[in-house]
């Protein structure tokens, strides 16, 4: 089953209580979305690992419960990238 736009956003929120995240579904099946992540935790952190940061949230449900997630990351005060 298809996780839920609230339940994206509610991991990521979780995941990153300091940082602003925003969500946006990429399809209307409910199984591709692209998110933002704004975090301070990302400052000094090669992009590749932000982005494992993100995924890591999920515990392995990306694939499974989550089809698709393309994520862009941030340090406050910066713009995202075009990942």
């Amino acid at each position: 089953m298809p996780m839920k736009a609230s339940v994206v956003l509610k991991t990521l929120q979780d995941a990153f209580p300091e940082g602003q995240v925003s969500l946006q579904p990429l399809a209307t099946d409910g199984d591709h979305y692209a998110c933002t992540v704004i975090s301070e935790r990302f400052r000094g952190v090669p992009r590749v690992r932000q982005h494992q940061m993100v995924y890591d949230a999920f515990g392995g449900r990306i694939g499974t419960e989550l089809h698709a997630l393309a994520v862009k990351t941030a340090v406050p005060d910066a713009t995202p990238d075009a990942s």
